[in-house]
């Protein structure tokens, strides 16, 4: 075989091996792509929307979301702990009806106690442990991060029906996070067995609307 043939032959060689190796690089991004949309779901959209839609920059901010936090081992919660947790939920739930700025301050300051109670990183890094939750509850972590910014915010007024109603919703879906923070896997009857407290006052909060009296 003439050396022209050989430097051909190498030539072919190595632009199919570079081909193979870009296929097979493309697959695995848009297989880690599909990964981290299904494992996500709507917190996949948020990141995608906090980069300006800039989706490789958003998959690697979920990619290093587990890659700290998906090996975090969730530390289970005793009875008596679950109950304190609900009633103090639902206190906060009753006070929303007469001061809906402290109802959201105080659910916001719970789920960040119940989520250090439970493993996740302590109530002084908020910005950590909602990327813990994200990684563990991403369906209802943006209950939270609803609630924490109804909290900060001193410039909106109790009165007005926008506020008020914005307020109500970020409870209610924080809510969501907050069962799936005191429930067992194996046992989520028990996350809601305290949803609601007897007694003559309303909550104050319920899906249709906010109640008052």
């Amino acid at each position: 075989m003439s050396t022209v043939m050989i430097i051909v032959l190498i030539v072919v060689v190595v632009v199919l091996a570079v081909g193979a190796f870009v296929v097979l690089n493309r697959k695995r991004n848009a297989g880690g792509g599909h990964s981290l949309k299904r494992r996500f779901g709507p917190e996949y959209d948020r990141a995608v929307a906090r980069h300006d839609g800039d989706t490789k920059a958003a998959e690697r901010d979920l990619g290093e979301r587990v890659k700290r936090h998906g090996s975090l081992q969730v530390r289970p919660l005793d009875p008596a702990a679950r109950e304190q947790y609900s009633a103090r939920w639902n206190l906060a739930q009753e006070r929303f009806v007469d001061s809906p700025r402290e109802a959201v301050a105080d659910a916001d300051r719970l789920i960040a106690e119940v989520a250090g109670a439970r493993g996740f990183p302590d109530a002084g890094h908020y910005e950590d442990q909602l990327d813990a939750l994200s990684v563990h509850h991403a369906t209802h972590v943006h209950g939270y991060r609803r609630v924490h910014r109804a909290a900060l915010d001193t410039t909106g007024s109790e009165q007005g029906p926008a506020g008020t109603e914005e307020m109500r919703e970020a409870m209610v879906e924080a809510r969501a996070l907050f069962d799936d923070l005191i429930s067992d896997r194996h046992d989520h009857s028990t996350a809601r067995s305290g949803k609601h407290l007897s007694g003559k006052r309303s909550t104050g909060i319920t899906r249709g609307g906010v109640q008052h009296g």
